[in-house]
């Protein structure tokens, strides 16, 4: 690649875990939305078995018109768009998808797995979607911050370099793989109002899927998505109206978020939550690094 060809100009991979990276659902369904517009096609798989833990991560199990039984089990696979839109819209046939259970054990190996799928591919940059538990209302727009370890893409960008350090999910083991096979990588994290985590955030999706929009200058159609969203956010106004305690603790959200509303405020704001998220999620279930 060029110095100066844009860093999404060509193959790119968007990448989303559900598990520890995943909060709300936010990241995964917005790569299952992104899978739906392309009509997607299972071009790889990784093998399940080396990498899961079926106590932790349980296969399901459904039944086919025909009436037989089957098992679906917890798995990464990688996606391409269908011929029918590759054909109709060039800019999402250059799209591929990997999403996928965080492995439960051999981190290393599923990582030099996942790299020979991608290099199979000839994916020239990679794009990882997040979702954080955060002090964000829902009744505002779903902050999402953006990083990158690549010079090229904080420059091409204007995006910061991560200065965490602590225990990590398996897109910071992947990404530095990528990184160090000279594939630039992004990632772009959404956070989630943490009062209602129990429940999927089509909200947080919905502003993963514009940002990816804007990033990789795409035309997604997510009229549906804008309205699911617009109906969680009304009921949990509703749930709100009858709950003193709760819309008191979102008003005041909502003023913190209000004065965080220039971008540079916004930036640094997203930091600080995305490292207490991470400190978090290490008291609640250790070190995640296998």
């Amino acid at each position: 690649m060029t110095e100066h060809k844009p860093i999404f100009g060509g193959r790119t991979l968007i990448v989303a875990f559900e598990g520890w990276n995943d909060a709300g659902e936010a990241a995964s369904s917005a790569a299952k939305f992104l899978c739906e517009q392309l009509q997607g096609l299972l071009v790889g798989t990784v093998d399940p078995e080396d990498y899961y833990d079926f106590q932790f991560n349980r296969p399901e199990v459904s039944y086919e018109p025909s009436g037989r039984r089957v098992f679906a089990w917890p798995s990464t696979e990688m996606y391409v768009a269908s011929p029918e839109i590759r054909s109709q819209d060039p800019n999402l046939g250059r799209i591929s998808l990997l999403i996928g259970h965080e492995p439960s054990r051999r981190w290393k190996a599923f990582t030099a797995e996942v790299l020979e799928l991608v290099e199979d591919q000839e994916i020239d940059a990679v794009l990882f979607l997040g979702a954080m538990l955060a002090d964000v209302p829902h009744s505002r727009p779903m902050p999402v911050m953006a990083t990158s370890q690549n010079e090229r893409a904080r420059l091409q960008l204007e995006v910061e370099r991560s200065q965490y350090e602590g225990p990590v999910g398996i897109l910071s083991v992947l990404g530095q793989a990528f990184e160090d096979a000279d594939i630039p990588t992004v990632a772009i994290w959404a956070s989630v109002p943490h009062y209602v985590h129990n429940t999927p955030s089509p909200k947080a999706t919905l502003a993963l899927i514009t940002e990816v929009e804007r990033l990789l200058g795409l035309q997604i159609d997510h009229k549906a998505l804008a309205e699911e969203s617009f109906s969680w956010e009304r009921g949990i106004d509703e749930a709100a109206e009858t709950d003193e305690e709760m819309a008191s603790y979102i008003q005041q959200l909502e003023k913190t978020r209000d004065e965080y509303a220039s971008p540079a405020a916004s930036g640094e704001a997203l930091a600080l939550e995305f490292e207490k998220f991470l400190k978090a999620k290490n008291d609640e279930q250790g070190n995640p690094e296998k």
